[in-house]
């Protein structure tokens, strides 16, 4: 079984970070169901292990938390739903890449529930969505923005950290880091592209097209 949990009081990140190694290891000794955690955190930036210095064009704005999962450079706060996936992924298959492309497949459903075609780009981590009313780029490129990230961490097979989607988060916060280190695009959210969409909207969404990328395990 999955235990889904939600808080609604704005989680710090450190002890996010505690309370998930802790479920984590409770999971690996079979003391623990899996989880998904659904949460918002005070904004932040966080640097994963693949984050260049010099992607953080605003060191001072916000806290700054090294962190030891997947990727670049990402902003929590407010707004923004991140979704903790704590699964056994040593029990659905052992293989890193299925498992992330079935969290991209989960986030790609999830809004298509409100309409809202997600899509992957080859070398462009998370989910993007097309953005056909603003300027191209200057190479001639269709202007996409970022409404997902993703980044995760395993450990003895089991991952954590996970996913995040903006609903309604304040945009200008992402402009003090150059969001997982891709420039020329730009972040959006559900509320930006004109839907009144609530973080506990989203949260149904998840829940209703969770299993279709993650069965039961029995």
């Amino acid at each position: 079984m999955v235990e889904w949990i939600t808080s609604r009081d704005l989680v710090p990140y450190e002890d996010a970070c505690r309370i998930m190694e802790d479920r984590v290891g409770a999971i690996h000794a079979g003391t623990a169901d899996e989880a998904i955690w659904l949460l918002e955190h005070p904004p932040m930036y966080t640097a994963g292990t693949s984050s260049k210095p010099s992607d953080l064009t605003q060191p001072d704005r916000f806290p700054v938390f090294e962190t030891k999962r997947g990727g670049q450079y990402t902003y929590h706060g407010p707004g923004q739903r991140v979704i903790y996936t704590m699964l056994d992924v040593g029990k659905r298959g052992r293989d890193v890449r299925a498992f992330v492309q079935s969290l991209e497949g989960w986030v790609i459903d999830t809004l298509d529930q409100f309409n809202i075609k997600g899509e992957i780009r080859e070398g462009r981590v998370g989910v993007w969505v097309q953005r056909p009313q603003k300027p191209p780029l200057p190479d001639g490129s269709p202007r996409e923005d970022k409404i997902a990230a993703i980044g995760i961490r395993l450990r003895r097979w089991i991952s954590f950290h996970g996913i995040s989607i903006n609903v309604e988060p304040e945009l200008d916060h992402f402009d003090g880091i150059v969001p997982c280190g891709i420039s020329g695009h730009g972040v959006t959210s559900l509320v930006d592209l004109g839907l009144p969409v609530t973080m506990d909207d989203l949260d149904v969404a998840l829940k209703q097209t969770f299993e279709t990328h993650f069965p039961p395990q029995r």
